[in-house]
C-alpha cells in the first residue's frame, strides 16, 4: 500500500463562504430601492436555508440575488436543493433550500461505475459520503479526477488528499 497513490472524492459546501455570500445578499436587499419596506430575509437554520419574502416575484429576486453572491465567492449552486414555495405569516411567503453535503449511495454507484468503465488501473471504493480512488499511478488518477470534472454530475465535486 505504500507505494499506492490515492485521493478522496467529497461533496460538501464551504459555510463560512455561504455566511458571507447570504451576508452580502442581505447588505444589497436593505439598500435596493425596489425592496424598500419589505419583509424579506434570509436565514441558516442547521443544513438549510429559509427565504422570506413579500410575494413571490420578490422572493425569486431574493434568490438571484443569493445566487449571483454565491457564484461570486465560488459556492456551487449544485448543492442545493429547492422545496415549494410555501405562504407564511403576515402575507408574505417562504422557500425552505436544503443544503447537500456529502455524497449519496446512489450518486456514489453512479461515480464508482464511470470509474471502473473508464478501463484505468485504479480502484474505488466508498467509505461512507467520500469515496477513495487509489491506484499505482499518479497520471491514471489525475484522468479520472479529469474524467469526472467533465461528467456531467447533479454535485459539486471536491478532490482531497491528493498521496
Amino acid at each position: 500500500m505504500a507505494d499506492e497513490s490515492f485521493f478522496d472524492i467529497a461533496s460538501k459546501m464551504d459555510m463560512q463562504e455561504l455566511n458571507n455570500a447570504i451576508n452580502q445578499a442581505e447588505k444589497e436587499i436593505m439598500t435596493r430601492f425596489d425592496f424598500k419596506n419589505s419583509k424579506s430575509s434570509i436565514a441558516v437554520e442547521k443544513d438549510e436555508l429559509v427565504i422570506v419574502s413579500d410575494d413571490e416575484f420578490k422572493l425569486q429576486n431574493v434568490m438571484d440575488i443569493l445566487h449571483s453572491k454565491m457564484a461570486k465567492r465560488g459556492i456551487s449552486l449544485k448543492n442545493l436543493e429547492y422545496d415549494k414555495i410555501q405562504p407564511a405569516s403576515s402575507q408574505t411567503v417562504r422557500q425552505k433550500v436544503k443544503l447537500k453535503s456529502g455524497i449519496d449511495q446512489d450518486n456514489a454507484k453512479k461515480i464508482n461505475i464511470m470509474i471502473r468503465d473508464s478501463k484505468l488501473k485504479v480502484k474505488s471504493q466508498i467509505q461512507g459520503d467520500q469515496i477513495r480512488v487509489s491506484g499505482k499511478s499518479k497520471d491514471d488518477l489525475q484522468q479520472v479526477i479529469q474524467l469526472l470534472r467533465k461528467a456531467d454530475l447533479p454535485l459539486d465535486l471536491q478532490f482531497l488528499n491528493f498521496r
